[in-house]
């Protein structure tokens, strides 16, 4: 496998700020080497009126500033955030299952639009910062209560903005359409986050 580290002649090693099997299975996959370390933020300190791309971008930065401070040596940290809007409302991860059984009917049969912030903050080296976002259109075909109920059972919604998956076994047969990027949906997009790294370094080369 290609190892992007290399391609993308990266000058320090690639951490990633969050405790997300998925991104880091997402990561792994396409051939990033990095280490993870799960940052602490309040994320109900973020106003949610914000307009929905600069809410999660706002996010994603704050966790690669605290993973920058956390890491005791020169790296980039990388910060993700995603969230559901439906309505002009943002649905984050649901309070509990009676929460995310509610979610899930509001979304039965609609389109929603899931955003993802993404941020690189550069520890030394000259590195810089970079903060960007990506947004999809996802169309769910009409959910019955029966499976509503079933998958809320089996947890797998509650710690999911919108309070679904589109990579689980049962929240992929939710989704009839998808309009731009699936791995937005997933939780990290990444050509964005490949070409964000690269514009990084181009722009420490010239500092």
């Amino acid at each position: 496998m290609i190892v992007l580290n290399d391609l993308l002649h990266l000058p320090v090693p690639l951490v990633l700020a969050s405790q997300s099997p998925r991104r880091q299975a997402l990561m792994r996959h396409v051939g990033f080497q990095f280490t993870s370390i799960v940052p602490s933020i309040d994320e109900d300190a973020v106003d949610t009126s914000l307009p929905p791309h600069e809410y999660v971008r706002e996010l994603a930065f704050r966790k690669a500033i605290r993973g920058c401070e956390m890491t005791q040596v020169d790296a980039i940290v990388i910060g993700s955030d995603t969230t559901v809007v439906l309505d002009d409302e943002v649905l984050n991860k649901p309070a509990d299952a009676d929460d995310a059984a509610r979610m899930l009917r509001r979304l039965s049969g609609r389109t929603h639009v899931v955003h993802t912030g993404l941020a690189l903050v550069g520890r030394g080296k000259g590195l810089g910062r970079r903060v960007a976002s990506r947004a999809t259109k996802v169309t769910f075909r009409e959910l019955s209560d029966e499976e509503i109920a079933a998958y809320v059972a089996s947890g797998s919604p509650l710690d999911k903005a919108g309070a679904y998956g589109i990579q689980d076994d049962f929240g992929a047969v939710f989704v009839s359409h998808v309009e731009g990027c699936y791995y937005t949906i997933v939780g990290l997009p990444l050509e964005l986050l490949y070409t964000e790294l690269r514009c990084l370094v181009e722009e420490s080369d010239h500092a």
